[in-house]
Parts: C-alpha cells; structure tokens; sequence
C-alpha cells in the first residue's frame, strides 16, 4: 500500500458540528419516517473534512438500508482507506427505505449523503459496493435520486463516474448499462492506482474511461459491444477499441493490509451489531457450489498480533461488547485454539465477548465455542447442505456422518439446547432419494439428542458464475415445489421448524447473476414498474419481473433451464478470476460422478490456475507479520 494510507483520521467525537448542507431537507421529513436516525447521521467515529479542501470526492454507497450497509465490512475498509488520503474525502449514502423515498420525490429533493448532506450530483465518483444481485434495483433508486441519470451513455461531464464492485462483480454485464467503470477484485490491491487516474482525468469523461481501463482490474463496459448469435444466443464481447484487452484480471492482495480499527459506530442497531476483526481471506475447501471460495483465493491469515492489536484498539475506538471473528472457515485459521486463548486474556479484561461464526462441524468447533469469553449461547449452526453422504461428496462438501453426528455428541455432552441445520436443494445430480435424505438426517439428529430443538433451513441453488456449477441448470419451478412438499410432509413435526426458499426471489436472483447485458433492460423495467428493495420477502414483487419479461426479448428459462453447449461463450467469459475454466470444467465432471477433490493446503496442489498467477505459489495460507 501507498504511504498516504497510514495518514491519521480526522475524526468527529461530538455531534455539535454544523453541516454546510446543500440539499435542505426540512426536519419534518424526518419525523414521517421508519427510522429516521438511517439518514441523520453525526455517528461516533464518522469522518467530516472540508468539502474544498480536497481534489476528489466520493459518495460510498450500499444499496440496501442502513441496517444492512453498516453491516458491511467492505464498506469500512474503503471508508477508512479513502478517507485517508489527504485530498480525498468519502461520505457514506445507503438506500433510502420506500417512505424517504417517497418523502424525498414528494419534496423536490435529492438523496445526500450522510457526512455532508450534499447531493450526490455533486461527487466525483459514486462507488457501488455489489454483494446481491437482488438490490440492483435500489442502485437505480440511489441514482435516480441523486440527480443521476440511470444510462451510463446518458451522462456527461457534469455527472459523477459510477463505479461498482463486489462479488457481482463477477458478471459484470446484467448492469453494465448503468456503471461507468467496475473494479474487479480486492480495492487494497488497486486503490492508489484507481484513485490517481480519477483524480488526473476528472474533467475528461472519455479520457478518464479509457485510462481506468489500462489499469489491471477495472472493466469500462462502454469499450466492448456484446455479441449475439441468429438465434439469440449470447456469442461473447467484442472491444470497441484495439487496445482495450479481451480479459480483465482480478486485482488480489497479496498480503492483508491492517483491518479497520476506528469504524463508524452506527445510532441504531445494524445486523451485525457488534466489531469485526477479518482474521483471514480466503477458502480452499473447493465446495464445488460455492463462489466465495472461488473469488477470495488465495487463502491470506493476518497474524495473531496484527488480530490481538485490532481487537484492543476497536474495543478502545468503539466502546463495543463483542468482537467477531470474520472468516470463511474459521476453522482452518492456523493455530485457531491459541488465537482464542490470547484473546480471552484481553477479553476478561475488559469484559468483552467473543464470537467465531463459520466454524466447521466436528466435536473440536463445539469445545471452542464453549470456551469462548462471554460465551452466553446454546444456539449451534453448521451446514451439511446434503443430506446425504454421495451428494456431500459431489458438492466436495467433505462432512461426513461420522462429523455430524460426533459433533451431536459434544453439543450433548455440552448442554446445548438448539441447533440449526442448512441444506440446499436444485444440487447437481440431485435425486429424490437426496432430498429424503434431508428428512431421514434431520430426524436421526432429533432421535440422536430429544433435547434439542431444531431450526432447518432449506435453500435453492443458485449455480453462480466462476463456481463448477456454472453449467447447471436452475430447477423448474415445479420441480421445487415437489422437493419442498416431500421436505413439510416429511418434517411436519413440533420439535423442527422448517424455512423454505421463495422460488420466485430464486429465480430472478438466478437471472440477474448468469445473464448477459441484455438484463439491464429487465432491471430498468422491473424498477420503473416499483421494484424495490428485491431482497425483502415484505418488497418483492413477482409481477413486476414477469412484466419486464413479457417486454423484453429474454426468456426467463434461456438464462435458468438452458445447458451450454460445448465451448459455447458464458457472459462473464471476459472477468478473469485467476481460476481457470480448465479446473472448473474438471471439478463439474468430478462432481457428475461424485468425487472429491482435497484440500490443497494439505495435500498436493490441484492446480487451479492461481499457481501460475501468484509469485508464492500453491494457495495454501499465508500469514501475514
């Protein structure tokens, strides 16, 4: 990282300051609304800087409520970063809720941010954080808001550059029509860069667009023209330009930088309410359904002291209770038993608790938990995600019988009351008989401990794209529902509550992460016609997604119920992961015959295109100092 990045923060630790706002919202607005605090803002730990003292300004926003969006650690990290540049100031916005919405158009106003209450409009880059494709549609609504207008092709000089990235970064193109520019990977790989060609070709739209382009990592939709075969058919992209690359490469840290330490301290309650310490980056397990552990290689651990030091400064920053430790398998952090015992000194300390989710099955997950400081739950969670052991194996999700039910025996001997369990069903080479097994595992579970009271919940398989089950098809509707009726027929029982997918939300979740730019214009319609906030069973409506497809030229089973051919181009062919297709299309034909694959970190590399990338190798874990 740049030595700009270890600047102090000038940070607020009152409320008295005087906001020099230009979007003059009267008070009363707030008194109309569900939660007015989302938009107040004056939070503990929030950084104001002069608005003329700085050269570039950018509007952080994540487009779902507050709640949501503070919960996101992304979101801190890029706060943190930005705002500590010198001449760079970064200001926080979150999707309004539908009656500020509504408040906001009924009074001529724009949506602002938070620091400043300036309009968006009035930025010079507005940074989409993407981690759901069911809140596409609120990216509209923040746009729209904000004075912007929705077509990236719509915009001139005197609109900001849109920016997006996250995980739906991946398949850039459902809304390649709105974004300017996407940021492919990890920001504190490409920040300084990203930041210098914005800050040099600002009052140059088209020579800003081309320069971010050079850079590795960031993907200009408006460069490449989609292609289309007689049938309809997607046939690949096409650069506009000679020199603009074919592939885009994802930008990846090599070595975790320090994690956040002085976060905003939200007025409300968020959903994860409490700090977070990422202790490590990163999965190899190879579960074949799961894009995450494609997207984060290699696996990075910070160290114990680097953790040690970022709980005792957030609890002194924060006045926080709990610290969680973030990771996708906690489990294989190195030394993981040691971690929570150094911890447990500082956390009697100063009476702090602490949680570790995303712990893997096995009686040694249970003993660790129960060690934790402040340990007050009786709640266990893991995921067998099969109900059977041969169709674990073909996901590569190496839990077996003799893990689930060792790990009953410790909850047990433990004295936990509750244990939730969570399946998916539409998996590759899925029978009826898998799906029974999820009634026959569930009922062994409740047999094995009468005590214990059972949550299971039952998800669809979105095949996601960079994942082994990128070639799958989404099951038919009906065929869902007959999988859900044998699971409430066969579970009908006081002791297991039972939640279930809503196939619809499924559905158009599939469509916005596999399908091609001509998406975009599915989005725009389904919003026009009042979608919002999509990823709330209260707010989604399916009828404005069947009208959006009832105008448009894509059929929702071409995206969902079509298989590839052969070689046939997938649209997010050009987002170069580091993952090789090769790899992928092995582990999909080892997953149709139901092999595993090992973890490569104990076992021989498997190859799967980052040793050909990275300068260390094999992506086994690497600990930072």
């Amino acid at each position: 990282m740049s030595s700009r990045f270890p600047i102090e923060l000038s940070v607020v630790r009152s409320t008295t300051i005087m906001l020099h706002s230009t979007v003059t919202v009267p008070e009363t607005i707030f008194h109309g609304v569900a939660r007015p605090a989302r938009y107040t803002a004056h939070e503990w730990n929030s950084v104001y800087k002069p608005w003329d003292s700085v050269s570039l300004r950018f509007a952080l926003c994540y487009p779902d409520t507050y709640e949501v969006g503070m919960s996101n650690l992304a979101l801190h990290i890029l706060y943190e970063a930005l705002n500590s540049f010198h001449d760079i100031l970064a200001e926080r916005v979150f999707a309004p809720w539908p009656d500020m919405e509504q408040a906001l158009r009924q009074g001529g106003h724009h949506l602002f941010s938070l620091e400043s209450r300036r309009s968006l409009l009035e930025f010079d880059v507005i940074a989409f954080s993407l981690g759901y494709e069911l809140t596409y549609t609120n990216v509209l609504t923040v746009l729209d808001l904000g004075g912007i207008p929705l077509c990236r092709c719509d915009r001139t000089q005197q609109h900001p550059i849109v920016i997006a990235g996250g995980s739906c970064a991946a398949n850039p193109e459902p809304m390649s029509d709105f974004i300017d520019l996407y940021f492919i990977g990890e920001a504190e790989d490409g920040l300084n860069e990203l930041t210098e060609v914005l800050r040099e070709n600002k009052h140059d739209r088209p020579r800003l667009l081309r320069a971010a382009a050079r850079l590795r990592g960031v993907y200009a939709p408006a460069l490449y023209e989609p292609r289309y075969s007689s049938d309809g058919s997607y046939a690949g992209l096409e650069p506009r330009e000679l020199e603009s690359s074919r592939s885009i490469s994802r930008r990846t840290v090599s070595i975790l930088p320090p994690p956040p330490v002085r976060p905003v301290v939200p007025l409300v309650e968020i959903v994860h309410d409490y700090g977070c310490v990422e202790i490590q980056r990163g999965c190899t397990r190879g579960c074949r359904f799961c894009q995450a552990g494609m997207l984060y290689r290699p696996v990075r651990s910070r160290s114990h002291a680097q953790i040690y030091d970022a709980c005792e400064q957030i609890t002194a920053n924060c006045g926080y209770s709990e610290i969680s430790l973030l990771s996708l398998s906690s489990s294989d952090y190195p030394h993981i038993e040691r971690l929570v015992q150094d911890l447990s000194l500082l956390c009697r300390r100063k009476n702090l608790s602490l949680s570790l989710p995303s712990l893997r099955p096995g009686p040694e997950s249970v003993r660790l938990l129960a060690e934790l400081p402040g340990h007050r739950g009786s709640s266990f969670t893991f995921a067998p995600e099969a109900g059977t052991e041969r169709l674990r194996c073909a996901i590569n999700k190496n839990v077996t019988e003799d893990d689930i039910f060792s790990t009953l025996e410790a909850l047990r001997e433990g004295g936990w009351t509750k244990l939730k369990l969570y399946f998916m069903i539409g998996l590759p080479t899925e029978t009826e008989d898998d799906v029974a097994g999820i009634v026959s595992l569930v009922h062994r579970v409740a047999s094995f401990d009468p005590g214990l009271r059972l949550n299971v919940g039952v998800a669809l398989l979105v095949p996601k794209p960079h994942t082994s089950c990128q070639w799958h098809v989404q099951d038919d509707p009906s065929v869902v529902a007959t999988k859900i009726s044998l699971l409430k027929k066969g579970l009908r029982t006081d002791r297991v509550k039972l939640s279930w997918p809503d196939v619809r939300m499924s559905q158009i979740e599939a469509v916005l992460s596999r399908g091609d730019r001509r998406a975009g214009k599915l989005i725009l319609r389904a919003w026009q016609l009042g979608s919002r906030f999509d990823a709330w069973g209260e707010c989604f409506t399916y009828d404005n997604w069947r009208a959006a497809f009832e105008s448009s030229d894509l059929r929702c089973e071409d995206v969902l119920m079509r298989t590839p051919a052969p070689g046939e181009p997938l649209p997010w062919a050009h987002i170069d992961t580091g993952i090789s297709q090769d790899f992928l299309a092995a582990e999909y034909s080892r997953m149709l015959r139901a092999e595993t694959t090992p973890d490569c970190r104990t076992g021989s590399c498997n190859e799967c295109g980052l040793q050909q990338q990275l300068a260390h190798g094999c992506p086994g874990a690497t600990t930072g100092t």
